[in-house]
């Protein structure tokens, strides 16, 4: 099942956006909780959706930070601003979501499914567009470029096409040797950073069908991709818990830069718009959430409060929120990258994004 929150998105089985203006949805619990197989089966279909919100103090950067669960607010009468939207149910053709991304204008969503489809949808029309073929399995990282839509699937192909272009008209990245379970434009529209099961990461551009850099240094699983909006060909990634580093990239040089241990396995990253700071979240074993600045990789701020792996990250249109999404069966709001220092605790609990520090 697929629903439409706040331009967000709910899915049983896995799959989430890692554009700014979605929200994903958590993996169930009975999922493997070790290992880096990124997109979680359920057994069964029908589950509750519960969301539990940070209503954090203001602290110090050292102290961990644990989220308050909104259910402790509903005995004082005060109820959910979310609501909740069906916009597809993939169930009654035997499929299932696997991956899900917007549009940079958030008016389309791409929906990729266990049988190797890509469906694009009028999120706001709640209708299907298309359904495009082309891959022989689950479609598990999908990218936005414009009007260009990559897919990544365990069949370890990408193809990149065109939404406006008669169905066939596409272009075939073949460079992992495992499934692909990261894809990322950069900001200037012009490279391609994939991550696979394989433990690589490819740098393609946007006119060869080869990849014009590869990075072995990571030892598992390459999930968690992120661009700097701040330095030109600035590229960071993370490994899977047999790795569980931190690693940048000089992609104009094709030289690595910093590395660090995180103590945990990266899901996934996301940098700022407004500091020159990135989010990580984490799997096995801490389940944590780390604000790192760069290039010293000092940590800015733990936070704590999920249970099982962080496997879903998104940011705000804005820039100062993030939504994360877990193995708990929970979303959870935090405000790590907030434009002005916080001068009080809010007391509202419909102020869902409370600053952190």
């Amino acid at each position: 099942m697929l629903c439409f929150n706040c331009r967000g998105l709910e899915m049983t089985n896995g799959g989430f956006c890692p554009g700014g203006q979605c929200v994903g949805a958590a993996c169930s619990p009975l999922s493997v909780r070790s290992g880096d197989r990124y997109i979680p089966t359920r057994a069964g279909s029908n589950w509750s959706i519960n969301f539990h919100y940070a209503n954090e103090n203001c602290h110090s950067p050292s102290q961990n930070h644990k989220a308050k669960d909104a259910s402790t607010e509903s005995g004082k009468g005060q109820r959910s601003p979310f609501s909740v939207t069906r916009l597809c149910d993939l169930s009654v053709d035997g499929d299932s979501v696997t991956s899900v991304c917007w549009n940079e204008r958030g008016s389309l969503v791409a929906v990729g499914t266990h049988k190797g489809y890509v469906q694009i949808w009028d999120a706001a029309g709640g209708r299907k567009l298309s359904s495009l073929e082309g891959h022989s399995a689950r479609v598990g990282a999908l990218a936005w470029n414009g009007e260009q839509l990559s897919s990544g699937s365990r069949d370890r192909v990408i193809l990149q096409r065109d939404v406006r272009s008669p169905p066939g008209a596409e272009r075939r990245l073949q460079g992992h040797r495992q499934e692909v379970c990261g894809l990322k434009w950069s900001p200037d529209h012009q490279h391609l950073a994939s991550g696979g099961n394989d433990n690589k990461l490819l740098v393609w551009n946007s006119s060869s069908l080869l990849p014009m850099q590869q990075y072995s240094d990571h030892l598992a699983a390459v999930k968690a991709i992120a661009w700097s909006p701040h330095q030109h060909g600035l590229l960071a990634s993370g490994g899977g818990t047999a790795d569980r580093c931190l690693r940048f990239w000089n992609t104009l040089t094709g030289q690595p830069l910093q590395s660090t241990d995180t103590g945990s396995q990266v899901c996934n990253l996301a940098w700022s718009k407004h500091a020159n700071e990135l989010v990580s979240t984490h799997g096995y074993s801490q389940n944590q959430i780390l604000v790192w600045k760069y290039p010293s990789l000092t940590q800015v701020a733990k936070l704590t409060g999920h249970s099982y792996r962080v496997l879903y990250l998104a940011v705000s249109p804005d820039g100062e929120a993030i939504v994360t999404g877990a193995g708990d069966e929970t979303l959870r709001f935090w405000n790590v990258f907030s434009k002005t220092r916080c001068t009080k605790e809010s007391k509202s609990v419909l102020n869902l994004f409370t600053r952190i520090r």
